[in-house]
């Protein structure tokens, strides 16, 4: 039974057929959301040949279900899960997420979630207000007379790498190699990436980390009063991090602090100004700005999958029965938009008042980095609305051949 483009569902068994890389699909997932809502919420997906789920409620209790994780090599072998050896061709890039911080389980994840949450609370985050606004008119300042601009290589892109860079302690200069390695690194996390995706990415993440090295050799000589130093020189029951968990939680704090939030700006933007709503309204105030921003991340998210591991062997109450080290795939992007939780789910209507979307995730691995994307989202879009009062798109802006990533590849603007 097809009921949306690039979706063949069969609701009786729960087996659904989704070619991510149809145009359709991929341009507006809504659709197929929708019939996965309508039909089989909770489905086997046959193409990656796991179990998937797209309603809300079951995507916010397994994000916080302790019998799911990130990795599984913790309480499993390779052998005993029939799991294939690492690729030496991936070498450089294993070596980093085998330290991520998204990666982990405890006690490791708390060990080093403990050592860096402290820059990330929102107390702390809100003392950057003035230097995101600052920030946020000098980049509009330089575009501002042209009438005309692309907004993700111009803005979006610069407002987080610029912050983030700043509260780690490494030069800004360093941005655009940054965003490089950044962009190689991510298109990993794409359904079956090509041999030439695998072998960039890897050399990406050697040249990351290299320079990341000198950068730790330097602060432990120098220390100032940032984030990285805080990392190299914080203990925890004694310990401090290693050098390979330095450079894996900045990698991972640098990557997941600006990709993802590039993305939610161009998001954003493309769903105010197609809403045809009153952006002077949509952030007449600080309540209604939070509001917009909060709705603009369930209608329009950054991210659409998260994986987990089945850390035992389990049966889940609608009857999916799970061997330990079998992954699920949580549909965050389908959930956001699950009509058992938000009414009229596929209207932007900023107004709501529904509840949370699940955009950063939940529980264990809830993203640190959620006061900061707020507060990048809740200072950048209201000041561009009100310096370009008159802009609008330019065409249909392209949406990126990802499902995983869900953003543009461009966003052309005029006034």
């Amino acid at each position: 039974m097809s009921t949306a483009p690039g979706i063949t569902i069969d609701g009786p068994v729960r087996r659904v057929s989704l070619d991510v890389r149809n145009p359709e699909f991929f341009r507006n997932p809504l659709p197929a959301y929708a019939a996965l809502h309508a039909h089989c919420p909770a489905f086997f997906w046959e193409e990656p040949q796991q179990w998937f789920f797209a309603g809300y409620a079951q995507v916010n209790s397994l994000l916080r279900d302790r019998r799911f994780g990130r990795q599984i090599l913790h309480v499993a072998t390779r052998e005993e899960l029939g799991m294939p050896e690492p690729q030496r061709h991936l070498k450089d890039f294993d070596a980093l997420e085998a330290h991520s911080l998204l990666e982990l389980e405890p006690p490791t994840h708390t060990r080093l979630r403990t050592l860096v949450n402290r820059a990330f609370v929102s107390r702390q985050i809100e003392q950057l207000r003035p230097d995101i606004e600052a920030l946020s008119h000098r980049v509009i300042d330089g575009f501002e007379k042209n009438g005309a601009v692309e907004l993700l290589k111009t803005y979006a892109e610069t407002i987080p790498v610029t912050i983030i860079a700043r509260m780690l302690g490494i030069p800004v200069e360093a941005a655009p190699r940054l965003l490089d390695w950044s962009h190689r690194m991510v298109k990993m996390y794409v359904f079956n990436p090509s041999l030439e995706t695998e072998l960039d990415a890897n050399q990406a993440s050697a040249e990351f980390a290299d320079y990341l090295k000198g950068i730790i050799d330097e602060k432990r000589v120098k220390p100032a009063d940032d984030l990285l130093t805080h990392m190299i020189t914080a203990e925890k029951d004694g310990e401090r991090l290693s050098d390979a968990e330095l450079i894996s939680t900045t990698v991972l704090l640098l990557n997941a602090g600006h990709e993802a939030t590039v993305h939610q700006i161009g998001n954003a933007v493309r769903t105010i100004l197609q809403s045809g709503l009153s952006p002077a309204d949509l952030f007449s105030n600080e309540e209604a700005t939070e509001r917009t921003v909060e709705e603009c991340l369930r209608f329009a998210a950054p991210l659409h999958i998260f994986q987990r591991y089945a850390l035992m062997d389990m049966e889940l109450e609608d009857g999916i029965v799970l061997k330990k080290g079998e992954k699920i795939g949580l549909m965050l992007g389908a959930a956001n938009v699950d009509p058992r939780k938000f009414s009229d789910p596929d209207t932007f209507r900023p107004n709501r008042n529904e509840g949370a979307n699940v955009s950063f995730g939940a529980g264990l691995h809830f993203c640190i980095g959620a006061p900061l994307a707020r507060l990048e989202l809740q200072i950048s879009l209201p000041i561009l609305f009100q310096r370009l009062p008159g802009m609008r798109l330019k065409n249909e802006p392209p949406v990126k051949d990802s499902f995983h990533f869900h953003g543009l590849e461009r966003l052309d603007l005029v006034w």
